[in-house]
């Protein structure tokens, strides 16, 4: 997430994902920090898991072209 963020100036992270911009939060550590380990592996939560909410500012292609980059940038690294 701190990569996506500060690298590739892809999404914001955040708690709520309620807003237009792209957000990002770990589930692990935010949404399901209620959850045991144990819980957190049959619901297949990882501590790498993102959840995102890509924001719709723009059009699609560029939006989708902006995601594919970052995650590729991601994958270099």
């Amino acid at each position: 997430m701190h990569h996506l963020q500060n690298h590739t100036q892809f999404g914001f992270i955040a708690v709520s994902l309620g807003y237009y911009e792209t957000l990002m939060s770990c589930s692990g550590s935010s949404t399901s920090s209620e959850l045991n380990a144990e819980e957190k592996v049959l619901a297949g939560i990882s501590p790498g898991l993102v959840r995102m909410s890509v924001g719709y500012v723009g059009n699609l292609e560029q939006k989708w072209a902006q995601l594919e980059k970052a995650l590729s940038a991601l994958g270099n690294n």
